[in-house]
């Protein structure tokens, strides 16, 4: 299979392109070559604004098409239209995002999806993405109806993660002492290992798979607590002190940022959603240990002086653990 990757060298295309080669199949990029430039040099790389100019992809063919980095309709449907004569199929990598923070535990591909007050909006914003990303969804399937395999992925988890929202964890019960921990431990969580999600868009893409389809894990209920536990038992010796959600909100933690995985109970179903169609079509997921272990592998080869881009900073955890033992006592 010839495939282009719009993108492909931030987090998921990076192992996208991978996946793509380590089955025998011919990539070519499509980027500004900006974000690690040097990661493939063994790929074609065509350098272009998506924004701005597509030309540089006129009068090439290629099977298959997959969209890694589309958030703005008006991009995402100038890309498509540009492509429809050049491939067969396209694959645009949306979001659960795209669900309204309302929806019901174990909703699926049918649930309706967010709508924005003015279509015309373009700037990403954590109000805006989910509903901006479903019209790119439209976009791209009015553009090359019957073609678009859409998936939806939930957290996004994995060596070269740059958002930490699923380092964090390891990262932290591997520092040892005691570790803020959100809620209860029965709190039902999803998120995909990225190598995963990769290597089965990949094999979709060769299928020309169509249609919708969440894409999140694991294929059994998975609770916080035993996601911890899970942590502990790859490396550090950690005591989780669990906080009341009432506490958390009620002293202004960031759900998902300050406190990755967690998002307040009527938000909790965004944690819960249905993948059996996925699941149904060859996804499959490893184990929780092989993440959390290649994860932390991962950050501990990472500079001593990085900082997590999500997660409670250790004076912020040290604060809310005093206030709540105020709380408890």
């Amino acid at each position: 299979m010839d495939v282009l990757i719009l993108g492909g060298t931030g987090f998921l295309g990076r192992h996208l392109v991978e996946a793509a080669l380590g089955r025998g199949h011919r990539v070519t990029l499509f980027n500004r070559g900006i974000k690690a430039p040097e990661l493939f040099p063994e790929v074609e790389t065509i350098e272009g604004d998506r924004e701005a100019d597509l030309s540089s992809l006129s009068g090439r063919r290629w099977d298959a098409a997959i969209d890694t980095c589309g958030y703005v309709p008006r991009v995402v449907r100038a890309s498509a239209k540009t492509l429809a004569e050049a491939v067969d199929h396209y694959t645009f990598v949306s979001s659960i995002s795209v669900y309204p923070d309302d929806i019901v535990p174990g909703a699926d591909e049918e649930s309706p999806v967010q709508e924005l007050p003015d279509p015309r909006v373009e700037e990403v914003t954590g109000e805006t993405y989910g509903g901006l990303k479903a019209l790119c969804e439209r976009a791209v399937e009015e553009e090359m109806p019957w073609r678009v395999f859409n998936v939806r992925p939930g957290l996004i988890s994995g060596p070269h993660d740059p958002t930490d929202r699923f380092t964090y964890w390891p990262r932290r019960i591997d520092a040892g002492g005691e570790v803020l921990a959100p809620d209860r431990p029965e709190r039902v969580v999803q998120f995909i290992d990225v190598r995963d999600l990769a290597a089965w868009i990949i094999e979709m893409a060769a299928e020309r798979r169509t249609g919708t389809f969440n894409a999140t894990g694991p294929d059994h209920k998975l609770e916080m607590g035993q996601l911890l536990e899970a942590c502990k038992a790859v490396g550090g010796d950690a005591e989780l002190i669990w906080v009341s959600e009432d506490f958390l909100e009620e002293h202004g933690v960031e759900p998902f940022t300050e406190l990755p995985l967690w998002v307040p109970r009527k938000n909790a179903a965004l944690l819960d959603i249905d993948c059996g169609r996925a699941i149904e079509a060859g996804l499959t997921f490893r184990s929780l240990s092989e993440t959390i272990e290649d994860v932390l592998e991962w950050d501990r080869a990472r500079p001593v002086d990085t900082e997590s881009a999500a997660g409670l900073t250790p004076e912020r955890e040290q604060e809310l653990l005093r206030a709540w033992r105020g709380v408890t006592l």
